[in-house]
């Protein structure tokens, strides 16, 4: 796509409700809780939603937490959400199970430091790292924008303003690029769970306008009526996890890029910052972030490799899509020089071990707003003279 300077480009959101999304917002709650006993904690922890059932499973190594507390939480994320329908509640009729055991010795070993050898990776893998100017926060327009219709959605549904839509719902925003650059919106599609008491077109005109609040005016200037698509199967009553199952880390491209940058497959949630699925990828964003910000390049793509048990990454690769051989170097080397890409250096850089994950689950991991807690650090743009020439 990068020789491409004419096309179209379409990204998809799904919201807090979607059974998908539920399980990384249930698996994210653990990590916190694990986190806030001992920052040091490990957790892997995975979850499936269904008919009136949760199903934790995974290993730890932290604190000891009694199952009716994990239980309880589980209901506090559900019943957040929104859901107290009679196939999926945040009451008694919803049974909660859970499997979680000790983290695996072999595995601690690994990426345990001990003596003079530095942590490990707590796997293998390769993460990436993506940022471009098409939008203020440095991503992608077409999954920045098709967040904002689902969270804007979800904040008016939650305070009463916006009646009669579900928690379960998707978005999906098709752009036309002209010269490398988004230059309009061609289609957007919206599917949302509903109550039984409203038609299609009550269902449209209810959600018309977060279209038009989430998308800048000048990418709406020839947007015709008949591109905007609500719920093309028609009535969507039953949603959420009685609707679909829903299970932790299947939804790594809306949590990333929209499928604007490649992903190495892993997923973030459920996961501890000393899984470099995770902590490397937040790594990635952040300096490919700076390294745009700086303004040194329109958009910049970053890989990292990393070896279980070994503590630097295997490889660094940077793209900045400008053929530029002797700027990327410059990159290349100001990252290896400025930046400890070890699990051990990563979390301390960014002060991953906090209880910081359960609100990341849902619109994006990237684009958010850096908080005084530490949420989304990852988001900080406070290295760019790094890279300054």
């Amino acid at each position: 796509m990068s020789n491409l300077k004419n096309y179209l480009f379409t990204s998809e959101s799904v919201s807090e409700g979607h059974p998908d999304k539920v399980s990384d917002r249930i698996s994210d709650m653990v990590v916190d809780t694990y986190l806030s006993g001992d920052p040091y904690s490990r957790v892997a922890c995975e979850t499936l939603t269904t008919t009136n059932k949760v199903v934790l499973a995974g290993e730890v190594r932290g604190p000891e937490i009694r199952k009716e507390i994990l239980t309880q939480k589980v209901r506090d994320c559900i019943k957040d959400i929104g859901y107290d329908q009679d196939g999926f509640t945040w009451k008694e009729a919803t049974k909660i199970e859970i499997h979680l055991h000790s983290q695996s010795k072999d595995i601690a070993m690994g990426v345990d430091s001990s003596g003079n050898k530095d942590e490990g990776a707590g796997d293998q893998g390769i993460m990436f790292g993506y940022a471009c100017n098409e939008t203020d926060v440095l991503m992608p327009a077409p999954i920045h924008y098709s967040h904002k219709i689902l969270r804007l959605m979800a904040e008016d549904r939650k305070s009463g303003k916006l009646k009669k839509i579900e928690p379960d719902s998707k978005s999906q925003v098709t752009f036309e690029y002209e010269n490398g650059r988004p230059k309009q919106v061609k289609s957007v599609v919206i599917s949302s769970q509903h109550t039984p008491d409203v038609n299609q077109n009550d269902v449209r005109d209810l959600l018309r306008p977060y279209l038009k609040k989430s998308i800048p005016e000048k990418f709406l200037e020839n947007f015709n009526e008949d591109d905007f698509y609500v719920n093309p199967t028609g009535n969507f009553v039953i949603g959420g996890p009685d609707g679909d199952c829903g299970l932790t880390g299947r939804k790594i491209i809306v949590d990333t890029y929209g499928g604007a940058a490649p992903h190495g497959g892993g997923a973030f949630s459920g996961k501890d910052p000393t899984k470099v699925d995770r902590s490397a990828a937040y790594a990635a964003r952040y300096i490919a972030k700076n390294i745009v910000a700086s303004k040194i390049s329109n958009k910049c793509l970053i890989q990292l490799a990393y070896a279980i048990g070994i503590s630097k990454p295997l490889s660094i690769y940077v793209n900045l899509f400008d053929d530029d051989l002797k700027k990327n170097k410059f990159v290349v080397d100001k990252i290896k020089n400025n930046f400890d890409l070890s699990p051990r250096g990563i979390r301390e850089m960014l002060n991953l071990n906090k209880p910081i994950y359960e609100k990341t689950s849902s619109y994006g991991h990237f684009g958010r707003s850096p908080e005084k807690g530490g949420s989304f650090s990852w988001e900080n743009i406070d290295k760019t003279n790094i890279f300054f020439k």
